[in-house]
């Protein structure tokens, strides 16, 4: 058997002679030097320092030597690789520390600042006064009632005792849901319509609860009206229904003079002047003493009074005792009960309370009309 051949000239591989090995190493010493962040960086270490970086490959072909070749080509390597890593890692400490100064410097807070430069929001006026009335009532024993928006034209119109030719259903009051075609296709009618003022909700809750029933019914209403400074096709209402044993005209009288005290003061008054709604009878228009003048400004030309023209009172609402017929209707015995109903555009109580002008404000949606109420509880 022959011994190793040890006297074998090693073979000359390219990429492992000295001037090679030292321009690669040099050419990884620049590029990271070069790199400006750390994702150049990281690009440079990719080329130079990676799996198929000119130093690896070369590293690879040492295997391929001679055993007498291996040890000075592996040494030699060796120290270029371990100069590239070293230099890496070092450019790799001043990148980062470069960035940690300047996201303190581009993302620092100064707490001196002050803390309310963004100013606070505040929720609409209508919806802070119809809570306020609501819970005037909530605070009597009253309970919240709700119902649909886009509601069964029997609920909004039959229910209360409005007849198939009242006004009230034309189009020129009312917005009907479109319904399916016809033969020749002429409409067939929907028998839906959106709301045109909360009363379809006293109905509902009459069907829904047994006598006695105290509920009062805030919501959102339709009509066909032009948008004005007094008018709008989408407003707000508030209702009250109670229904029970022995209640008269003198449990309204008084329930809406506590409203109205609760309201604007405790020396304000009411008063009832008759009129006509179908689902009531009796019927009575409600006016407020006015909260401006307090009626001084009747008879008196030296005080003028703009609210209320000098008349003394404000009309806020229709009101009256809730006719038989819609007791029948919802299924309540009128022999056994009687009840009470009143309501008022939350809009108009609004325009009174707070002097607003031009109804077109409210629904603007500018926050120059919104933020002077206040973030009110």
């Amino acid at each position: 058997m022959s011994a190793p051949n040890k006297s074998y000239d090693p073979v000359e591989v390219e990429a492992l002679k000295p001037e090679n090995i030292e321009r690669m190493r040099d050419e990884a010493l620049a590029a990271f030097a070069a790199a400006d962040s750390l994702e150049a960086l990281q690009e440079a270490k990719t080329a130079h320092a990676g799996g198929t970086s000119p130093l690896s490959l070369a590293n690879r072909e040492i295997g391929a030597l001679p055993p007498q070749a291996k040890a000075e080509a592996g040494k030699r390597v060796g120290q270029a690789r371990g100069a590239v890593n070293k230099a890496l890692a070092a450019r790799q400490a001043e990148l980062e520390a470069e960035r940690d100064a300047r996201v303190l410097v581009e993302e620092s807070v100064d707490v001196t600042l002050p803390h309310d430069r963004v100013p606070a929001g505040a929720r609409h006026p209508l919806t802070t006064m119809m809570e306020r009335v609501a819970d005037v009532f909530v605070s009597m024993g009253y309970e919240i009632a709700e119902g649909p928006e886009v509601e069964a034209e029997w609920f909004n119109f039959d229910a209360l005792n409005f007849g198939p030719d009242h006004p009230a259903r034309q189009m020129q009051d009312t917005f009907f849901v479109e319904g399916p075609k016809g033969p020749g296709g002429t409409d067939g009618g929907s028998g839906v319509v959106l709301r045109t003022h909360t009363s379809p909700v006293q109905a509902r809750a009459l069907l829904d609860r047994e006598p006695p029933v105290y509920v009062v019914c805030p919501g959102r209403v339709y009509r066909t009206d032009e948008l004005d400074a007094t008018h709008t096709p989408v407003f707000h209402q508030i209702e009250l229904l109670a229904v029970d044993e022995g209640l008269t005209m003198a449990d309204l009288k008084g329930t809406l003079d506590h409203m109205v005290q609760s309201l604007f003061g405790a020396d304000m008054k009411t008063r009832l002047r008759p009129n006509f709604f179908p689902f009531t009878e009796p019927s009575a228009e409600m006016d407020m003493l006015c909260y401006v003048c307090r009626g001084e400004s009747v008879g008196n030309p030296d005080r003028p009074c703009r609210t209320c023209s000098s008349e003394g009172w404000i009309e806020l609402g229709g009101c009256g005792m809730v006719n038989p017929r819609v007791l029948t209707a919802c299924g309540v015995d009128p022999e056994k009960y009687s009840g009470f109903a009143f309501g008022f555009g939350i809009e108009r109580m609004l325009m009174f309370r707070h002097n607003v002008e031009d109804m077109r404000d409210m629904v603007e949606g500018d926050v120059r009309f919104t933020r002077p109420f206040g973030m009110e509880i």
